[in-house]
């Protein structure tokens, strides 16, 4: 054998096997795909805790804003950090945290823990602030003795609790100049006249805006004054809307229960532009009634 040979050999000899196609057994395939879902569970929990958390809509007590079915994302550190933030509330945390200056604003539509049952979660609108005096009047809000503003838009045909009823669409003006869409069935529903409620220091008084179907503030026994710890976030965007006339198994069906109109969509006050259009709506729709002698 030639030294060429030899030397030709040794370095064959030496060469390192290449292990980089070699199959991974049945045991390191399930390992790999335990440490993806642990490290995709891990992720979800962070950003469920500390940015976005998903929440449906069961009830009908905030229409027109949000409607039974609409899926949305709650904003977490819109106020700072409670213990509620936390899943089951476990985090050892007493009042808020990393709040810095963000508290909640008059108007700001809540997820928060009910007070006597801070296992069920509400979603209410912020109408009175800390130190307010807040009190309904045959169907109207007051807010520290002022009424306050609402200018109807129309009738509306809704279904509510399996019936169909007939409500009147107003734009309602909270202190602030914070407009936003409310439903009234009359004026003189259970809890259209009310006592005087004094919100507390570091409470909120909060509600539906579909105000003759909500149980909200007004309902002391049950909701009452929502105290700063208990909130969630603020809602601050509809991902996904269905109008729940297809189940799970009917597939088919899906594309046409989708609400597209709102997927996506903010959840904020209306501009003023938009109640100028609303106003030019209704007053095109009146016209013609206008002109009948």
């Amino acid at each position: 054998m030639s030294k060429r040979n030899a030397m030709s050999d040794k370095a064959k000899n030496d060469e390192k096997p290449d292990f980089s196609d070699v199959p991974m057994t049945a045991k390191e395939e399930w390992s790999e795909m335990a440490k993806t879902l642990l490290l995709a569970v891990v992720l979800a929990l962070l950003i469920r805790t500390f940015l976005f958390e998903p929440f449906n809509i069961p009830s009908s007590s905030m229409k027109p804003t949000l409607l039974v079915g609409d899926y949305l994302f709650v904003y977490k550190p819109s106020y700072g950090f409670s213990r509620y933030s936390f899943p089951f509330g476990i985090a050892p945390i007493k009042g808020r945290i990393l709040a810095g200056d963000k508290e909640p604003k008059r108007g700001d539509v809540i997820v928060f823990k009910l007070p006597t049952n801070t296992s069920i979660d509400y979603i209410k609108r912020i109408v009175g602030m800390p130190g307010d005096r807040v009190q309904v009047l045959n169907g109207r809000l007051y807010i520290n003795h002022h009424l306050v503003p609402r200018q109807q838009i129309g009738l509306k045909r809704i279904e509510e609790g399996g019936r169909k009823v007939t409500v009147t669409e107003y734009i309602e003006t909270l202190p602030g100049g914070i407009m936003h869409r409310i439903y009234e069935e009359s004026d003189s529903e259970a809890l259209d006249n009310t006592n005087e409620y004094i919100v507390p220091e570091n409470h909120y008084f909060a509600m539906g805006d579909n105000r003759d179907n909500s149980q909200d503030s007004r309902v002391q026994s049950v909701v009452g004054y929502i105290p700063l710890e208990n909130i969630i976030g603020r809602a601050d965007l509809l991902f996904f809307s269905t109008n729940g006339t297809a189940n799970m198994a009917e597939i088919w069906k899906w594309p046409k229960t989708i609400r597209y109109e709102r997927l996506f969509t903010r959840i904020r006050p209306l501009a003023p532009a938009e109640v100028g259009l609303e106003t030019e709506k209704q007053a095109g729709l009146k016209a013609p009634s206008a002109m009948v002698k």
